[in-house]
């Protein structure tokens, strides 16, 4: 059973995202709610561990208790993560796992039966990393009688504002981004292998900042140089920072399982003119957005500011320029609801978190300079980290 230190919140705001929950299941018409993303699970329940790449969920009816279900090994992990007094643990054997004659989801479906919930109205995350296909049409042969329904980011949408308990782990988080930023644009050198660089970024933020110990983020290190920076995700080599190349990097620290997601740029050597142009216009663009990125402003309003920048200075930039952050395991630091884009008009609201990253990624060459930001009760949105924003020019 876990302690009090072990459990990231209070049984109290445990109980309170259950309630938030169960009163948009009851809104849907869902009984019982299938949570198969990881974060979700650690939001509603505490639960943490690499187990993601088998089947787990939080199982939650309308009105009985929930309860977490995944593989028999894992269930250990359950017991040290996951308050037993407000979720039961359920398992499966392990003769289930990458089994070609039976799945998981037949025993999920047997512990729903067993609960008088074999004819219930499910909700599962359909548009999810980790439900896959297979899953989706063993759950649905299981329960013949159930009614199976799509309730993809119905728990996400209530992660959207942040608790005052969340708020101050992202805050920790974002002296970690600041280090591991503030190592990459020191250490950016002509010569030095990008592979050593990485190594160096991860194994500093796991170090953390004085007691703020780090965890793994949910996306390694993207720092792309050259050419090879109009791709905005790719990682590292072993090749060698080189003089007349910019390099960004898209880091974040982690404070369990909290993200700062931060990019800055470093150029080796005396930039072009065309760069130069890019970064004043990235840098007013982005000074403009958020001035906008206040409660009672739409999401749109952040986009359409920087777009307008964007169009001013010539550049054609149609992508989304941000997205909600939080907590979040691999492949993703998103929380996969909100969008910072003209089409996308969510009321700004106190204590919701977004990476607002306008980045440039050209023919031939790319840049990022971004903010982790929390829309706050009043004025403009509060930035995590503090670090100039610009691009960082060094000797070749």
């Amino acid at each position: 059973m876990p302690n009090a230190a072990q459990m990231a919140f209070s049984p109290a705001e445990y109980a309170g995202r259950l309630t938030a929950v169960r009163t948009a299941m009851a809104k849907a018409g869902l009984d019982v709610l299938v949570v198969t993303d990881p974060s979700n699970q650690n939001w509603l329940t505490g639960y943490d561990g690499w187990s993601f790449y088998v089947h787990q969920a939080v199982v939650i009816p309308l009105e009985r208790k929930p309860f977490w279900w995944g593989r028999r090994q894992d269930a250990n992990g359950a017991q040290r993560t996951v308050d037993p007094d407000a979720t039961d643990i359920e398992f499966y054997l392990d003769h289930y796992v990458q089994s070609t004659v039976r799945h998981p989801m037949q025993d999920l479906a047997a512990k729903l039966r067993d609960r008088g919930l074999g004819t219930a109205c499910v909700g599962v995350e359909m548009d999810n990393y980790y439900f896959s296909a297979k899953a989706y049409t063993s759950l649905v042969d299981a329960l013949p009688h159930a009614k199976v329904r799509d309730a993809t980011a119905l728990v996400n949408w209530q992660r959207a504002i942040k608790s005052p308990a969340e708020i101050e782990f992202m805050r920790r988080a974002a002296r970690i981004s600041e280090k591991i930023t503030n190592l990459a644009i020191d250490r950016a050198a002509p010569g030095v292998r990008k592979n050593d660089l990485a190594a160096e970024i991860m194994a500093a933020g796991i170090a953390g900042v004085d007691d703020i110990w780090g965890d793994y983020p949910a996306i390694v290190p993207l720092m792309p140089s050259g050419a090879s920076a109009a791709a905005p995700h790719l990682t590292w080599n072993g090749e060698a920072m080189q003089t007349g190349e910019v390099t960004f990097f898209e880091l974040s620290g982690c404070y369990r399982r909290y993200h700062v997601p931060l990019s800055r740029s470093v150029f080796l050597g005396k930039p072009p003119a065309y760069i130069l142009n890019g970064e004043a216009a990235l840098v007013d663009g982005l000074e403009s957005g958020l001035e906008q990125a206040r409660a009672g402003n739409r999401t749109c309003d952040i986009a359409n500011a920087l777009g307008d920048v964007m169009e001013r200075a010539g550049i054609e930039r149609g992508a989304r320029c941000g997205y909600a952050i939080g907590l979040s395991y691999p492949p993703d630091w998103g929380e996969r609801t909100m969008s910072l884009r003209p089409e996308d008009e969510t009321v700004l609201q106190p204590g919701m978190t977004f990476h607002f990253m306008p980045g440039l990624w050209m023919d031939g060459w790319g840049l990022e300079i971004t903010e982790s930001i929390l829309i706050t009760e009043d004025g403009p949105a509060e930035t995590f980290c503090s670090i100039p924003r610009k691009l960082f020019i060094k000797d070749g």
